[in-house]
């Protein structure tokens, strides 16, 4: 999700083979560079097969460039990578979240071919995404600050992974601004999901770094 000069990143933290659970902890979001992240859902192991992919295509470029990678450059490599394996593809779904030139904030996802989905509001996608759609359509409002972006994804999140019986057990949110991003993990306590970390002491922490 976009807000102004800024964006948010955010998944849940359940690795699941259908009704049972493996993981409570599962990564799903994936730091490119410090303008750059990755959310990947699906198959647990092409997922992580497709980011060590990218992240060796990254490299390369860094070395011949000698600069990072743009967020819309990213997302044609990653489109060009699922797509070179349509004939047997990786069963994944990328959300690519970044911040372009004058920190624009550019979001993107796709579907395991690579057929890319733009967007200038939001992008979600693995199991819960009817529910997101309908939460994230309700909260969001243009030219969010990150604390009032923080607190929207996070409550879209919670009230999207309650009515998905394959997703849950915490979750993850990234906010990003220029150079800085700010991580909270959330937990569950057996009846609801609850912040680790207050959303006031986040607020404060982002007003801290800006």
């Amino acid at each position: 999700m976009v807000g102004k000069n800024c964006f948010a990143i955010a998944s849940d933290r359940r690795l699941g083979v259908q009704l049972q659970t493996i993981a409570t902890d599962f990564q799903r979001i994936y730091k490119v560079h410090d303008r750059l992240f990755l959310g990947l859902s699906g198959l647990a192991t092409d997922a992580q097969t497709l980011y060590q992919r990218l992240v060796f295509r990254h490299k390369l470029y860094q070395l011949r460039e000698e600069r990072d990678m743009k967020p819309e450059t990213f997302a044609n490599l990653v489109s060009a990578i699922l797509y070179e394996k349509r004939f047997g593809p990786y069963f994944c779904q990328p959300v690519i979240a970044g911040l372009g030139d004058e920190d624009k904030p550019f979001i993107c996802t796709m579907d395991s071919i690579g057929a890319k989905e733009l967007a200038k509001d939001f992008v979600v996608a693995g199991t819960a995404s009817e529910s997101l759609y309908g939460a994230c359509e309700s909260m969001f409002k243009e030219g969010m600050e990150p604390e009032e972006l923080f607190e929207t994804v996070s409550q879209a999140l919670l009230s999207s992974v309650d009515r998905d019986c394959l997703s849950g057990w915490g979750g993850h949110v990234y906010v990003v601004r220029e150079n800085t991003d700010v991580r909270c993990i959330f937990k569950h306590d057996h009846s609801d999901m609850i912040l680790l970390r207050s959303i006031k002491y986040i607020e404060k922490e982002l007003n801290m770094l800006l």
